[in-house]
């Protein structure tokens, strides 16, 4: 195969930091090459070098064969280079078509040529097998079928090298198997794919051959055929990473939150309909779901950001108040779904986001004055005892990699004032609830292991965990039960034993989900009815 894509002496440096360090790397015509790396290895600023959005510090970029001009972002789209982000970049409002012709159209031509636009749109998509309605509204698409319009956004442009970034990071498994098909499709027609993820086995798959990157420099290159997990995690992280082992609960204790035919009001795409659930201490419990289903509002509810308009929230037996301060005084511990917008203020410093849940308690404040002694010894021992790293308790949180950033959440919210465990599963205050979204979201395989690590302690040390999350392997792993969202309906939450990874998927797509006495026989409960099932 000929080498369409060469990067040679890549090497770009921000201040003191060397993101990339001599990078040499060829595509081949109809090769899958997958590019892994933990955060901060250097794969986006590889990849913003291809684009133009950066420009190396030494070094050149050839594409089929010919120098490709630095830092012009337009001469890489114009030699056929697409991306498809991992957040779409699609107008809800506007049509498949609108989408996809969006930007091709100089701004002075007098009219639109929409019906060779059309032409055209259909033709790529019969050859690459991937069904359209050009008139739909994008808005009213499925995540997967969102990912179709942007592939074929960049098909469209005459795209030959498409870059892949986290592609099934939202996906159901049905919708992944899908665009597996369609990716070994695109090959056989001579593409080439850059295919970026954390998930080792899709990696292992898809993919032809794998490059890892570490510290900015390229540290392995190998065959897929030839390649473990375990290999390309010690690879990506530069030693031996184990993962968390299913172990269920061994002491299931009693109710902390009970939430009895909840709905909220709709606030966008998110709302809860008719939603009940219980959450117990010592137990883990996993929901799963696409994204924008009504996860969000969920976390929400239980965190004291929105209240219910029907049904009941008790906490500890008592009514759930809608006062984030309040439940954290009452042992409700928050890890949101986004760490940069909503867990830390990225330019206060470290010490102040640790401690920023707790400002008004009397550890860390008197009569409106902040006790800056006790508020940064108590930064110092979250950052100890949770191995925060990158950056100094007076430095900005954005310093943080995505990793360490997500090591001072889960301490912010695993240890309270005048702890001294090192973990929440010695002696010290563990929280009565969890409520996890996202935990692992965008972090590399040696944080994903340490962050699922720290919840299984802390449910071992007596917490209720609410775990949601897009990764089935995680909600498989983590989940004592198991419960799927969709379009705001919550099923039951069973034992995991009880759920496949192809029953979930299904049921993420509004399907049936297993009841307690399937396996015997029964019929299957939709996922739209409420209720909670103990896992005993």
């Amino acid at each position: 195969m000929t080498a369409v894509l060469e990067f040679a002496g890549i090497t770009k440096r921000f201040g003191s930091l060397l993101a990339n360090d001599a990078i040499s790397l060829t595509l081949k015509r109809g090769e899958v090459l997958a590019l892994l790396g933990e955060n901060g290895a250097g794969k986006s600023t590889l990849v913003s070098i291809l684009f133009g959005h950066y420009t190396a510090d030494a070094g050149h970029i050839k594409l089929f064969g010919q120098l490709l001009a630095p830092g012009k972002p337009k001469a890489a789209l114009a030699a056929g280079v697409g991306m498809v982000h991992q957040h779409f970049t699609l107008a809800d409002n506007l049509s498949v078509l609108d989408n996809v012709m969006l930007g091709t159209e100089p701004l002075w031509q007098v009219f639109s040529r929409r019906q060779a636009a059309r032409r055209r749109l259909l033709e790529v998509a019969a050859r690459f097998g991937l069904q359209v309605a050009p008139d739909a509204l994008v808005g009213s698409l499925s995540v997967g079928e969102r990912q179709r319009v942007e592939i074929l956004k960049a098909l469209y442009r005459g795209a030959r090298i498409l870059i892949l970034d986290e592609p099934t990071a939202v996906l159901t498994p049905q919708e992944s198997e899908a665009l597996f098909k369609t990716l070994a499709q695109m090959v056989a027609q001579g593409l080439s794919i850059i295919f970026i993820s954390h998930k080792l086995g899709e990696v292992l798959r898809v993919s032809h051959r794998i490059a890892v990157l570490r510290a900015g420099r390229l540290v392995a290159e190998a065959d897929a055929a030839s390649s473990t997990q375990s290999q390309l995690a010690q690879w990506m992280v530069g030693q031996a990473v184990s993962a968390p082992v299913r172990r269920p609960s061994v002491s299931v204790g009693q109710e902390v939150c009970t939430l009895a035919q909840v709905s909220t009001a709709a606030s966008g795409r998110e709302r809860l309909i008719d939603v009940s659930l219980v959450l117990k201490a010592g137990e883990i419990v996993a929901v799963a779901g696409v994204s924008g289903n009504g996860q969000l509002a969920l976390a929400d509810l239980l965190c004291g950001m929105r209240s219910a308009s029907a049904g009941s929230v008790r906490l500890m037996g008592a009514p759930l108040e809608a006062s984030p301060a309040r439940l954290v005084a009452q042992g409700v511990a928050r890890i949101p779904e986004d760490r940069h917008a909503v867990g830390v203020v990225g330019d206060l410093p470290v010490w102040e986001n640790a401690v920023s849940e707790r400002l008004c308690s009397r550890a860390f404040s008197w009569r409106g004055w902040i006790r800056r002694q006790a508020a940064q010894a108590h930064a110092e021992r979250i950052v100890q005892a949770f191995d925060v790293r990158g950056a100094g308790l007076m430095s900005a949180a954005r310093a943080l990699s995505g990793g360490n950033m997500q090591k001072l959440i889960l301490g912010r919210a695993l240890v309270a004032p005048g702890d001294s465990a090192a973990n929440t599963g010695q002696a010290g205050t563990v929280p009565r609830l969890i409520v996890a979204h996202q935990p692992t979201w965008g972090l590399d395989i040696g944080a994903v292991a340490y962050v699922q690590q720290q919840l299984i302690s802390a449910r071992d040390a007596g917490a209720a965990v609410l775990l949601i999350s897009d990764d089935l392997d995680e909600v498989l792993t983590l989940g004592d039960r198991v419960a799927v969202m969709h379009a705001g309906h919550l099923s039951q939450a069973l034992p995991a034993q009880a759920w496949t990874r192809e029953a979930i998927g299904l049921a993420m797509a509004g399907a049936a989900g297993p009841t307690p006495d399937s396996q015997l026989g029964g019929s299957a409960l939709p996922v739209g009815a409420g209720g909670s099932v103990d896992a005993a």
